[in-house]
């Protein structure tokens, strides 16, 4: 048997070439972007399912970040309850947030003291000005200072207050009437015009003497007389420019508020007393809190003064 012929294996090899360049680069700038958007969302996502009061805590600690690491704690702002993100008050959506000392009822009780002190502080400067400038009118007027024995100002409690007061020989009204003398009209719309500006309310009451009115307490008497004038002297002041809304009140007091009880009789007795109130005042005479009163454009009434004949009132 004849041997079988061997086939000589043959080994190709093959060169090896160098690969053509891809161009890569995109892919490193790319990943660089994913990256950056990754870390941009997780901080949207920190940022949002952070408490508000980590937040202030984060923001106080790198505006004063020596407080964290004096007094210690997880953040300045951060409260200390124990149920996370809803404090003391689960109704509030903004996680926990520190409560102040003010919101304890000693804390608020000082404050409103306070704001008290604070508006009557500044009551008092108002009407303390509003008086220098009412002396200083009746000095600088000839009109007024001719009549300046019958006007008299005093601070009280309630405010200041502006009396102007009646003459034996130089009355404010006609006898029994509520008919302003035209002297008594100079002086009201000048002090109506130096009230015109001022923020407080006021006070306007008339007062006569003792003497009975007429027929006494059965008919028109000096009640109704007193009350009349208040309001005679109330179109004055308003028709000098004083708002009418100013006007807190106004009252006829008769003979019940004397200002020489000894001598019921006398003239001084008569006068129209007008009264600056302090809020504080207004607030107990008017029985309301927080009184907001507009000031309309003032608006002249037509007088309408009763006239009747009696005896010096």
């Amino acid at each position: 048997m004849a041997e079988k012929k061997l086939q000589p294996i043959i080994i190709k090899r093959a060169k090896k070439r160098p690969h053509a360049p891809h161009g890569g680069a995109w892919k490193i700038a790319y990943a660089d972007f994913v990256t950056a958007m990754m870390a941009f969302f997780l901080l949207m996502w920190l940022l949002g399912s952070t408490a508000k009061g980590e937040l202030q805590g984060i923001a106080a600690y790198f505006s004063s970040p020596l407080k964290v690491a004096m007094q210690g704690g997880d953040g300045a702002g951060n409260s200390s309850s124990v149920i996370p993100g809803g404090g003391n008050d689960l109704s509030k959506v903004h996680g926990q947030v520190r409560r102040s000392n003010s919101d304890s009822p000693t804390n608020m009780r000082s404050s409103v003291e306070a704001s008290r002190a604070e508006r009557a502080r500044q009551d008092a400067q108002r009407i303390k000005a509003l008086q220098t400038k009412i002396e200083a009118m009746i000095t600088e007027s000839p009109r007024l200072n001719e009549y300046r024995s019958q006007i008299r100002l005093d601070l009280t409690p309630d405010g200041l207050q502006i009396q102007i007061v009646d003459d034996q020989n130089r009355p404010m009204f006609d006898s029994g009437s509520a008919l302003v003398k035209p002297y008594m009209r100079d002086i009201l719309h000048q002090i109506g015009a130096a009230l015109g500006g001022v923020e407080n309310r006021i006070s306007l009451s008339g007062h006569t003497d003792a003497v009975p009115y007429g027929n006494g307490d059965r008919g028109y008497s000096n009640w109704e007389l007193s009350a009349d004038r208040a309001n005679a002297s109330r179109r004055e002041l308003v028709a000098a420019g004083m708002p009418d809304a100013k006007l807190g009140r106004v009252v006829g007091m008769a003979a019940s508020d004397l200002l020489e009880p000894e001598n019921p009789r006398a003239a001084v007795n008569r006068r129209i007393t007008i009264t600056v109130l302090t809020h504080e005042a207004e607030e107990r005479l008017m029985g309301k809190k927080n009184v907001i009163f507009p000031l309309p454009s003032p608006v002249a009434e037509k007088q309408d003064n009763p006239a009747s004949s009696s005896p010096n009132q």
